[in-house]
């Protein structure tokens, strides 16, 4: 668990983080380092390691989740647990949601690792640092996050 930080150490943990789960298998549902994951996984991993235990319990999800519900899930968890950025103001460390299409909900995530790369976890293949600039038209919302004082820690 991380200690009270400031937000530049706090980014810095999260990137160090995400880059420590290159490599991990896609796994759908999954969340551990070096096993597998999906790309809630991967960010939930790094919750826990900042934090201890995840923020709330996850529900089970099937594949076609979004879709399916046509509701905001991703994006409503996402305002109730980190702390939203204008994408002008977006930073190394930031958890950035992307929706396939609009219209559509967002239901992709992955770390932006600054330098024009982000880390995500996708189908088919291993967690993997990836150039951004295909994903940018895509974004739905961006979040950081929070330092412990602003988790009320």
């Amino acid at each position: 668990m991380i200690p009270s930080m400031t937000t530049d150490t706090l980014a810095k943990c999260v990137v160090d983080e995400a880059r420590r789960w290159i490599g991990t298998p896609y796994l759908h549902q999954a969340s551990l380092c070096g096993v597998g994951c999906d790309c809630l996984g991967l960010v939930r991993g790094i919750w826990r390691t900042l934090y201890g235990e995840e923020p709330e319990p996850l529900p089970h999800y099937s594949a076609d989740w979004a879709e399916a519900s046509g509701s905001e899930q991703l994006l409503r968890a996402g305002h109730r647990h980190f702390i939203p950025v204008a994408m002008a103001d977006m930073a190394a460390g930031d958890v950035v949601l992307f929706r396939w299409r609009a219209g559509c909900p967002a239901k992709h995530m992955g770390v932006f690792s600054g330098d024009g790369t982000m880390i995500h976890a996708h189908a088919g293949a291993s967690v993997a640092e990836v150039h951004f600039g295909i994903w940018a038209r895509r974004i739905a919302q961006v979040f950081r996050f929070p330092t412990p004082d602003q988790r009320g820690e």
